[in-house]
C-alpha cells in the first residue's frame, strides 16, 4: 500500500514538472514569436508579421498585446478588408484587457481610416474616460466629431485638448478651421497664429491665415503668408502665381508681373502663368492699350489649348471685349459656359456679348443657365426682368410672363414691374389677367402713368 501511494506521488510530481516545463517552453516560444512579428513589421513584411503574431494568439488565445500588434499590422496594410480584421483584434484585446487604453485608441483610429466617424467617437470616448488626460485622444475625438460635421461638439474637446498640451500644433490649427466655420475670424486667427508659432513649416495653417487676411482686405499680412508658403513649397508653380495675384490685390502692378515673370523663366510652358499674367495686365489700371495688348497676347497663348479653364476663356472673352472683337468674345465666352467646372461670370458676360450680336435666345438661355448655378446672388430681380425682355425680343411672351411674376413676387411693391408683366400678359392673349395686374397695380398708385395707360389699352375696343 505504501509502495503505491509513493508511486502516485512520484507520477504526480512528474506530471506537475512536466506540465511546468511545457508552460515555460511554450511561454518562450510566445515571447519568440512576439519578437519575429516585431522583426517582420519592422523590415515591412506585414504577412509573416501576421503569420507570427496569429502563431502567438494561438499558443497565448488571452494575449491582449499579440491581438493589439496584430491589428495594427493589418491596419498598416490598409485595404478595407485589413481594416475590417484589425477592428476586429483590436476590440478582442480590448476586452481581454477592459483597463488598457492602447487597444481603444487604435480601434478609434482604424474607424475613422475607415469613414466610420461615429463608431470612431464612441471608440475614442471609451478611452477618454479611462483616461481624461489625454491630450491626443482628445484631439483625435474633436477630428473625428469636425469630420461628421459636428463644429459645436468638436469645439470644446480642443480647448481641453490645448490646455492639456499647449504645444499641439495640429489642435490650434483644427480649433482655428471650427472657428473659421462658426464665422469667428478674429479667434480664427490667433488659433492660426498659434499653430504656424508652434510649427513654422504647417502649410495649411498658413493658407487659412493668407486667406482670412484677404478676406479682411488686409493685402500686407496676406501676402506675406503667401510668400512664406511659396518658400516652403518651391516646387509648385501655383505658390508662385498666388503671391503675384496677392501683390496685384495689394496695388502693387510691378512686383505681381516681376513675381509672375520670375516664375515663367523657371517654368516657360505653365498655363497657371499666362493665366494670372493676363488677368493682371486685363485688370491693371492703364491709360494706353499696351496693358489690353498684353493681356490679349498671354491669355490668347493658353486660351486656344483643349485643355483651357473656363476662368482663362471667360478673361480672354473680357480681353477681346474691350479689344472690340465681339464675336470673337462671344466664342471664347461661349467655350467657357461649357468647360467644367464653369466659372459663373462666363454666363453673364457671354449673355451681354450674345446679346449685342442679336442673338437674344442664347443670351437668355445663358441667364437662366447662371440663375441655377448662384440662385441666391441678391439679384434675382434684375436677371429674371432681363430674361423676360429678352423672351419678349424672341417672341416669347408666355416666358416672360412666368419670369416677371416671379419678379413681382420678389418685390410685390415694384409697380414698374408689374406694369411689365401686365405688358406681357396683355401680348400673350390673357386678357383677364392682365387686368387683374393692372388693378393691383392701381390699388397701390393710382396715379400710376404706366398702369393707367395699359388700362386704357385693355379697355380700348380695339384689344
Amino acid at each position: 500500500m505504501k509502495r503505491s501511494i509513493f508511486v502516485l506521488v512520484v507520477l504526480a510530481l512528474a506530471a506537475v514538472g512536466g506540465g511546468a516545463a511545457y508552460q515555460a517552453a511554450a511561454q518562450r516560444d510566445y515571447r519568440a514569436l512576439l519578437t519575429r512579428g516585431d522583426n517582420a513589421l519592422r523590415d515591412d513584411q506585414a504577412f509573416g508579421a501576421i503569420e507570427a503574431y496569429s502563431g502567438a494568439i494561438a499558443l497565448r488565445p488571452d494575449s491582449m498585446l499579440a491581438y493589439l500588434r496584430r491589428g495594427q499590422t493589418y491596419q498598416r496594410r490598409g485595404d478595407r478588408g485589413d481594416l475590417e480584421a484589425a477592428a476586429r483584434d483590436f476590440r478582442t484585446a480590448a476586452r481581454l484587457d477592459p483597463t488598457a487604453t492602447r487597444p481603444l485608441e487604435a480601434l478609434g483610429d482604424v474607424l475613422y481610416q475607415s469613414q466610420l466617424y461615429e463608431h470612431a467617437a464612441a471608440a475614442y470616448q471609451r478611452c477618454l474616460k479611462l483616461d481624461d488626460r489625454s491630450a491626443r485622444v482628445s484631439y483625435k475625438l474633436a477630428l473625428t466629431r469636425y469630420r461628421d460635421r459636428d463644429v459645436d461638439g468638436a469645439l470644446p474637446l480642443l480647448k481641453e485638448a490645448v490646455r492639456l498640451d499647449d504645444r499641439m500644433a495640429d489642435a490650434h490649427y483644427l480649433l482655428g478651421v471650427c472657428l473659421r466655420e462658426q464665422r469667428r475670424p478674429s479667434d480664427a486667427l490667433k488659433a492660426f497664429d498659434t499653430a504656424v508659432a508652434l510649427q513654422p513649416g504647417m502649410i495649411p495653417a498658413r493658407e487659412e491665415l493668407a486667406e482670412l487676411y484677404r478676406a479682411l482686405d488686409r493685402h500686407t499680412e496676406e501676402l506675406e503668408q503667401l510668400q512664406v508658403i511659396a518658400g516652403l513649397d518651391r516646387d509648385h508653380v501655383a505658390r508662385q502665381v498666388a503671391v503675384g495675384l496677392a501683390h496685384a490685390r495689394a496695388g502693387h502692378w510691378d512686383m505681381a508681373v516681376l513675381t509672375l515673370g520670375g516664375a515663367l523663366e523657371r517654368s516657360p510652358n505653365e498655363p497657371e502663368i499666362y493665366r494670372a499674367l493676363g488677368k493682371i495686365w486685363l485688370e491693371r489700371p492703364r491709360d494706353d492699350r499696351a496693358f489690353l495688348s498684353k493681356a490679349r497676347e498671354a491669355l490668347e497663348r493658353v486660351a486656344s489649348s483643349p485643355a483651357a479653364t473656363s476662368e482663362t476663356l471667360t478673361l480672354y472673352g473680357r480681353a477681346l471685349l474691350q479689344e472690340g472683337d465681339v464675336e470673337g468674345a462671344e466664342h471664347a465666352l461661349q467655350q467657357a459656359t461649357l468647360r467644367f467646372p464653369v466659372e459663373p461670370s462666363a454666363f453673364t458676360l457671354y449673355a451681354s456679348t450674345a446679346e449685342k450680336q442679336n442673338h437674344f435666345d442664347a443670351a437668355r438661355q445663358a441667364l437662366i443657365a447662371y440663375g441655377g448655378l448662384t440662385p441666391n446672388d441678391g439679384e434675382f430681380v434684375q436677371r429674371a426682368t432681363r430674361i423676360a425682355a429678352l423672351s419678349l425680343r424672341v417672341n416669347d411672351p408666355q416666358t416672360a410672363v412666368g419670369w416677371l411674376s416671379q419678379a413681382s413676387s420678389s418685390n410685390p411693391n415694384d409697380l414698374r414691374l408689374l406694369a411689365s408683366l401686365a405688358d406681357a400678359q396683355i401680348r400673350s392673349g390673357d386678357r383677364a389677367s392682365a387686368k387683374a395686374t393692372v388693378t393691383r397695380g392701381l390699388e397701390k398708385d393710382a396715379a400710376n402713368r404706366l398702369l393707367r395707360n395699359l388700362k386704357v389699352r385693355l379697355e380700348s375696343s380695339s384689344f
